[in-house]
């Protein structure tokens, strides 16, 4: 049993990413959804502008969509993660 308790333990001795931020160490995962927030409120924005946004069948969910899509490629090429 404690043989396979090493094996499925899922945690590296890395460590979580983390940005320092005036002094204190915040997670990295914040800024990835801070970020992807930004850029799907700039996608609506521009949506809006073109005139797309009226014709979508189910906002939120696609707004999510793009929040969530871009927070994680933001983690992926920032942390490669």
């Amino acid at each position: 049993m404690l043989a396979g308790a090493g094996v499925l333990s899922g945690c590296s001795p890395v460590g979580a990413p983390t940005i320092p931020f005036f002094g204190a160490y915040f997670p990295s995962w914040l800024a990835c959804a801070l970020a992807g927030i930004l850029g799907a409120v700039l996608v609506r924005v521009a949506f809006v502008r073109l005139g797309v946004d009226d014709v979508l069948p189910a906002r939120l969910p696609i707004y999510v969509s793009i929040a969530a899509g871009l927070g994680f490629l933001v983690s992926l090429v920032s942390f490669g993660r």
